[in-house]
């Protein structure tokens, strides 16, 4: 009854929160939507074990929201997280997946500077430095695609999951060995499904000879949403002197021009990038990922704000309109590694905390 009572009266106060004719774009509202996407989520757990890769991203929008707002109540529910599981981190050594939550660790190591949070992710990482997994990404002729596996990082996703992870080692350690892997197995996978005639990756090996209904190729927006934002993470970690900067640079600002190119009208990326009928329906677990990543690259001036910031606005208020008044964003597909029909009332922890995060950088975007 308590709970019924909780949840009647936490629905009224969204209800006035999120009004409808609030300007989207003011500083205050954009902190009042990122709270309330935040609250909703603590109180309505998605039902994934609270350590793996679907949690990852709501963790850091968390840290994103202490950032914005100065009130640590948010990201101490991330460190609430780490202590109650005692720091651990991974249970398959290689599996990019079980490495993501990493990053949440580092940067509350950032904050608190206690290596208890990062004592886990640093030994594992050593292991596998000391033990590299022996299945191959490419086949011996370097042009033969091998079979799928989960060794290293042969799916897009896993350039989110690990990528970002292990640059944040390199960062809070000093140590060159962790970006140095870092980008060994980026450039391998970039090798493998990266295109060079459409500047977005691949999801898979399953995807490369794909056609849509509409005769297109077949890129699917979370899965270059995964890739969009572990650019934005990396370049947050890796040093502006590292040798390799440029290379990463390069990339974000290749997938920003197609992304800017086929943004759909009412602001959102189709789920299927180049083909918007296939399937015919809106997707927020793509579109977080490039708000977010259009909004960081104006407010890092790496992307030209009289081209971008009206992209960005477009696909922050599209996000807004379909956040409901209790602060939950709809129109997410939920798990899966291609693009295909859903209900479009489903909700994702992950898109729920892209949206936090992007909410963080429109804030720093639209400061006078």
């Amino acid at each position: 009854m308590k709970s019924f009572v909780k949840n009647f009266f936490m629905s009224l106060l969204c209800a006035v929160a999120l009004s409808s004719t609030a300007d989207v774009f003011e500083p205050d509202e954009i902190v009042n939507r990122m709270e309330m996407a935040a609250q909703w989520q603590l109180d309505h757990p998605a039902k994934f074990d609270v350590l793996e890769w679907h949690w990852a991203p709501f963790y850091m929008g968390l840290s994103d929201l202490s950032e914005t707002t100065g009130n640590r109540k948010w990201v101490n529910e991330v460190k609430k997280t780490g202590e109650e599981h005692h720091w651990k981190f991974g249970r398959r050594p290689y599996h990019a997946d079980d490495h993501a939550i990493g990053l949440s660790y580092i940067k509350l190591y950032q904050l608190d500077k206690n290596p208890e949070m990062i004592a886990g992710i640093q030994k594992e990482f050593d292991w596998i430095l000391a033990n590299p997994p022996a299945k191959t990404i490419m086949g011996a002729n370097g042009k033969m695609r091998e079979t799928y596996n989960r060794e290293r990082w042969n799916w897009c996703d896993a350039l989110y999951m690990a990528a970002p992870v292990w640059a944040g080692m390199g960062h809070v350690t000093g140590e060159d060995k962790y970006f140095d892997y870092m980008v060994q197995e980026w450039k391998q996978a970039h090798a493998w499904y990266f295109s060079e005639e459409h500047d977005l990756y691949f999801h898979d090996k399953r995807d490369i000879k794909k056609v849509s209904k509409g005769g297109k190729r077949v890129f699917w927006a979370r899965g270059d949403g995964w890739v969009f934002g572990a650019l934005v993470e990396i370049l947050q970690l890796l040093p502006e002197d590292h040798p390799e900067r440029g290379y990463f640079v390069d990339i974000y600002h290749r997938m920003a021009v197609k992304l800017l190119e086929i943004q759909k009208d009412n602001g959102t990326w189709a789920p299927n990038l180049l083909d918007p009928t296939d399937p015919a329906q809106d997707d927020t677990s793509g579109s977080v990922f490039f708000v977010y990543g259009f909004a960081w690259g104006i407010n890092q001036g790496l992307l030209d704000r009289a081209t971008y910031e009206p992209a960005t606005r477009k696909g922050w208020k599209a996000l807004c309109e379909r956040q409901n008044e209790d602060g939950r964003l709809i129109n997410s597909q939920p798990v899966g590694g291609y693009p295909t029909p859903f209900d479009p009332d489903s909700t994702t922890v992950f898109s729920m905390g892209t949206f936090i995060s992007a909410g963080s950088e429109v804030w720093k975007m639209v400061q006078p």
